[in-house]
């Protein structure tokens, strides 16, 4: 929660809908003695299960002014693709943007933090205001 009281979050605005590819399982690209992984079953929970390969794309920050029930204003702080079919980082094959957070300092501004492509952390510092309208 943001000091005026407002509430702001980081996330990947994509879905289920917005994946081209599907993935058995987190790890199942993953090799061990030149074998390929066995799927690991996702659990089910409520008639749900897993999902993985949605792309991680982008990376908004979204603000709201009515405790969450909306989120009208938002702004995307790094956009791609969000190739996230591989856990092959090293190679640069996977590009995705993961793993945010996000605090207020002092001064009123946000801090968020996010993983770059698995390969590095990137930071970025933003006024509240920077996001259209807020």
């Amino acid at each position: 929660m943001l000091a005026d009281g407002r509430i702001a979050l980081v996330f990947n605005n994509a879905s289920r809908k917005d994946a081209t590819d599907r993935r058995t399982g987190l790890y199942d690209d993953l090799e061990d003695d030149g074998a390929p992984a066995a799927p690991v079953p996702a659990p089910e929970a409520a008639g749900r299960s897993a999902f993985w390969g949605a792309p991680r794309a982008p990376m908004t920050l979204a603000i709201s002014q009515d405790g969450g029930r909306t989120w009208p204003r938002m702004r995307d702080l790094e956009v791609g693709d969000g190739y996230c079919m591989t856990n092959n980082s090293k190679d640069g094959l996977n590009r995705e943007f993961s793993y945010p957070s996000i605090t207020q300092t002092a001064d009123g501004m946000l801090q968020i933090a996010f993983t770059y492509y698995r390969r590095a952390i990137k930071h970025v510092r933003v006024a509240p205001e920077w996001v259209a309208g807020a």
